[in-house]
């Protein structure tokens, strides 16, 4: 594979085709800006969903999401919906594990689904799974901190 083939950005009608329901995320860090667009979406009234289209800014040199890239996806999901649940309580990211199952490509829609374990006063537990459709990418379990 040479090195062009691995920046290929969607096309216009990927970069465009953004699914029913989600809005451009209005909240997070300029770190997250330099990620998106991120787009996010409530499921249910306690489940919110982020999603993002995979373009060439997002892949590794062999043309697929970039690991990092999902895993700065993952912490972002859990860290917002988090704090969605938690009445906007700031917390910060202490542990962060990752699996990862299959790979994510250029104009793939990846939505992360968090699902909240527990919130105490002083720590948060999550799950978040990276999806492509119905096949899971990637599993990420997160613990949070109050500040």
């Amino acid at each position: 594979m040479n090195s062009s083939t691995a920046h290929v950005i969607a096309t216009p009608a990927e970069a465009s085709s953004i699914p029913e329901g989600f809005e451009p995320v209005d909240r997070g860090s300029a770190f997250l800006a330099l990620l998106g667009p991120v787009y996010m979406k409530q499921a249910t009234p306690d489940r919110t969903v982020i999603g993002v289209r995979i373009d060439g800014r997002h892949t590794n040199v062999k043309g697929i999401a970039h690991g990092g890239m999902l895993t700065t996806l993952a912490d972002s999901a859990l860290g917002i919906a988090i704090a969605i649940a938690n009445n906007e309580k700031p917390m910060v990211t202490v542990n962060l594990s990752t699996d990862f199952v299959a790979a994510a490509h250029p104009g793939d829609w990846v939505e992360a689904h968090v699902d909240i374990q527990r919130i105490g006063a002083r720590l948060a537990f999550a799950n978040c799974y990276l999806q492509v459709g119905e096949k899971r990418i990637m599993r990420a379990s997160g613990v949070f901190a109050s500040v």
